[in-house]
C-alpha cells in the first residue's frame, strides 16, 4: 500500500513538472532571448533626447519608458551578432503594413531604412535601438489595437476589449518571433481570413478591369435557359471571384453558371436562388476598390473584438448586417438562426452581455417611448385598442399578456444591460424570410427560439424538450435561471470569411462603413 502511494505521488510530481514546464515555456524562451542581448546600459536622459529629435513618435514614450525599465536599460533589438531576428521581422512587417489593411505613412521611414541597410553590421547605438522600439509600438498600435476606445464608441461600437500591455507582449514575440506573422491569441482569427481575402481582391484588381455591368433595374430575373447580352459579363465576373479561368463566353444561361449564381447570392445575403436578379447584378457591379475598402474596414473591426471570446465554453454571436445568430459550444457552431434587428431609427447596439435568464410565456412591458409614440395615438382613435391587443394597465404601466400574439412571442432570453436589449421569439414569422430584416425597436427577434432554448437547457434533465414546449405555450410567465451565464456578443461586420474561406459581403444596414473608411484612408 505504501509503495502504491509513493508511485502515485511520483507520477503526480512528474505530471506537475511537465505542466509547469509548458506554462513557463514562453517565459524561459524570452529569458534565453534576453541572455543573447547586448548588455550595455543607457539611461532615460538619452530616451528623452530621442523624442526631442523624433516628436512624431512621442505618444509611445510612456510605453518605451516601461520597456527599458523592464529590461534594465539594456538593448532589446540587438544581440552579439547585430540586429536580431525579431527586429528584422518587424522591419519587414512595417514595410508591408498595407497588407494588414492599414493605410498610413511610416514616420521616419528613411531613417529606419538606414538602420537595416547602411548600419546593419555596425555596432548598436541608442538612437537606432529607440527607433526600432518606437516602430514596434507603432506597429502594435496600428495592427493589434486599432482606433482608440473613444473613436470606436463614436462609431457605435461598445464591445469592450481588455487593455493589452504591448511591453509584456513583446516577451512572447522574443520567445517566438514567428508569432508576429500570425497570433490568434492577440487578434481574432477572422482577421487573418480577411487579410487573405484582401490579398486576393487586390490581385484581382490588378489582373482585370472591374467595369459595371449594364442592366435595366426593372428587368425580369433571368432563369436557366435564357439568353442575354449580359450573360457573358456576369459569367466572367463570377469566374474571376472564384479564381477560375475556363470561360465558355456563351450568351446562354446554363447550369454551370447557375451553380456560381447560387453560391454568389448566398455569399451576399440574398435569398438563395438561381435567378439572376437586378439586385444581384447591382452587387456584381460594385467597384472592386469598394470591396477592398469593405474588407479593410472589417479588418479594423476585428482589432476591436476580444481575441479570447472563442475560448469560452459556450457563447452566442449576433452579426447585425448578416441578420444571423450563431450559438457556439466547445468551439463549434451548434445552432444558426436568422434574426430580425432594429430598424435604422432604432438601431440595435453593438455590445456584449451575459445571458442569465430564459422567460417562457413572457409579459411584454411596453416601453414608454412606444406608449407615447404608438399606443396613446392608437387609443385616441380606438378606446378598445388595449383589449383587442391583449394588453392591460398595471400600476400605470401598459403590458401585453402572455400568448401566441404577444410581441415577444413565447419566450425571451435576458442578458441584463443598460440598453434594454434582449433576444426573443416573434409572432411575425414571415419577416424572417425577407432579405432585409431590420424591423424591430432595437431588440433581436430569433427565428428559432425554441431550438435555442432546447440547446441552452439540454444539460438540465428536469427540462425536457416537451416541458419547454408546454411551458412556452402555458400562458403563465415562468422564469428559468441559467446555471452558467452565457456570453452574448452583438457585432457589426459587413464582410466575413467562413470556415471554407468563402468571403461574404452584407448590406451596410446602418451605413457605418463609410465613416470608418474615411478615418482609415484619411489617416496620416
Amino acid at each position: 500500500m505504501a509503495n502504491s502511494k509513493r508511485i502515485i505521488i511520483m507520477l503526480f510530481g512528474i505530471s506537475s513538472f511537465f505542466i509547469s514546464c509548458k506554462k513557463n515555456s514562453d517565459v524561459l524562451n524570452a529569458k534565453e532571448a534576453s541572455a543573447k542581448q547586448v548588455t550595455s546600459s543607457f539611461d532615460s536622459i538619452s530616451l528623452a533626447a530621442f523624442f526631442t529629435k523624433h516628436p512624431k513618435l512621442k505618444e509611445y514614450e510612456p510605453q518605451m519608458q516601461a520597456l527599458y525599465r523592464k529590461h534594465q536599460w539594456n538593448y532589446v533589438w540587438y544581440d552579439k551578432k547585430g540586429i536580431n531576428e525579431l527586429a528584422d521581422l518587424l522591419y519587414s512587417k512595417i514595410n508591408t503594413i498595407e497588407d494588414e489593411g492599414i493605410k498610413t505613412s511610416i514616420p521616419y521611414h528613411e531613417e529606419l531604412e538606414k538602420v537595416f541597410h547602411d548600419n546593419v553590421d555596425s555596432k548598436p547605438n541608442t538612437n537606432n535601438e529607440y527607433l526600432v522600439s518606437a516602430m514596434y509600438f507603432f506597429y502594435a498600435d496600428k495592427v493589434f489595437h486599432g482606433f482608440d476606445v473613444k473613436t470606436r464608441q463614436e462609431l457605435g461600437w461598445y464591445l469592450p476589449r481588455k487593455k493589452v500591455s504591448y511591453v509584456d507582449y513583446l516577451d512572447s514575440l522574443m520567445a517566438n518571433p514567428k508569432r508576429i506573422d500570425k497570433d490568434e491569441t492577440e487578434v481574432l482569427g477572422q482577421y487573418y481570413r480577411l487579410k487573405a481575402s484582401l490579398q486576393r481582391y487586390r490581385e484581382m484588381e490588378k489582373k482585370s478591369a472591374w467595369d459595371s455591368i449594364p442592366f435595366d433595374p426593372k428587368m425580369d430575373p433571368l432563369v436557366v435557359g435564357d439568353s442575354s447580352e449580359i450573360i457573358p459579363k456576369i459569367r466572367q465576373r463570377l469566374l474571376a471571384l472564384e479564381n477560375m479561368t475556363t470561360d465558355s463566353k456563351s450568351k446562354v444561361y446554363d447550369k454551370s453558371l447557375a451553380r456560381l449564381v447560387l453560391k454568389y447570392k448566398t455569399s451576399i445575403g440574398l435569398v438563395p436562388s438561381r435567378k439572376i436578379s437586378a439586385k444581384m447584378i447591382a452587387a456584381l457591379s460594385v467597384p472592386i476598390s469598394e470591396k477592398i475598402k469593405t474588407i479593410m474596414v472589417n479588418m479594423e473591426r476585428c482589432r476591436w473584438i476580444p481575441s479570447d471570446i472563442t475560448k469560452a465554453k459556450e457563447y452566442i454571436v449576433i452579426n447585425i448586417p448578416s441578420y444571423q445568430l450563431t450559438y457556439f459550444k466547445k468551439g463549434e457552431p451548434v445552432l444558426r438562426s436568422n434574426v430580425v434587428v432594429g430598424k435604422v431609427m432604432n438601431q440595435t447596439v453593438v455590445f456584449s452581455g451575459l445571458m442569465k435568464f430564459i422567460v417562457f410565456s413572457p409579459y411584454w412591458n411596453v416601453p414608454k417611448s412606444i406608449v407615447e409614440k404608438e399606443i396613446k395615438p392608437a387609443l385616441e382613435k380606438n378606446k378598445n385598442y388595449l383589449e383587442q391587443h391583449n394588453m392591460e394597465k398595471v400600476k400605470g404601466q401598459i403590458r401585453q399578456k402572455p400568448g401566441p400574439q404577444n410581441s415577444l412571442g413565447l419566450v425571451k432570453f435576458l442578458f441584463p444591460n443598460s440598453n434594454n436589449i434582449y433576444l426573443h421569439d416573434s409572432p411575425a414569422k414571415s419577416l424572417f424570410d425577407r432579405t432585409h430584416r431590420a424591423f424591430s425597436h432595437g431588440c433581436i427577434r430569433v427565428q428559432k427560439p425554441q431550438e435555442l432554448a432546447n440547446m441552452i437547457m439540454e444539460d438540465d434533465k428536469e427540462w425536457t424538450p416537451e416541458k419547454i414546449d408546454s411551458t412556452m405555450h402555458g400562458g403563465k410567465e415562468t422564469w428559468y435561471t441559467l446555471k452558467e451565464k452565457i456570453p452574448v456578443y452583438i457585432g457589426y461586420f459587413t464582410a466575413w470569411v467562413d470556415d471554407d474561406g468563402q468571403i461574404h459581403f452584407y448590406d451596410d444596414v446602418y451605413k457605418r462603413d463609410k465613416r470608418l473608411a474615411e478615418l482609415i484612408f484619411n489617416e496620416k
